[in-house]
């Protein structure tokens, strides 16, 4: 679902988030995202594990992307650089951990936030993927 819409005032608004996933967060999720039509990627997609939350990060920005992340405090501190620093990021999406047993539990909320958050709305925001269940 990667589509933009002209407004009146013939600024695109971005109406689909793009997912980037943090290397803690398997890639299965990425990949069964991109099969229901979603712009979904890993970071073992694109050979970034091993990096920073920082680089993780900038590498998300650099693709206007949404990060799906389950280390809440520390991306909350980044986010907070970033604000302090007027930085601008895509987004940070916290989770709780799913194990492989609740994939299907874990694809519903992120399908209930990806049906209901455009990639605009997410500019500079931290959201809980809790809060779409």
């Amino acid at each position: 679902k990667t589509a933009s819409l002209n407004s009146t005032m013939s600024n695109e608004i971005e109406l689909f988030v793009s997912l980037y996933t943090d290397e803690d967060i398997t890639n299965l999720i990425a990949k069964l995202l991109r099969e229901r039509g979603f712009n979904a990627i890993s970071a073992r997609d694109v050979g970034m594990l091993k990096k920073s939350d920082d680089e993780q990060l900038e590498y998300a920005v650099e693709r206007k992307m949404t990060i799906l992340v389950y280390n809440r405090d520390d991306f909350l501190e980044i986010d907070k650089k970033w604000r302090a620093a007027q930085r601008t990021h895509y987004g940070i999406l916290i989770s709780e951990q799913f194990s492989s047993r609740q994939i299907s539990e874990f694809l519903r909320h992120l399908s209930n936030f990806l049906d209901h958050v455009t990639a605009d709305e997410m500019i500079n925001l931290v959201r809980y993927l809790s809060d779409f269940k």
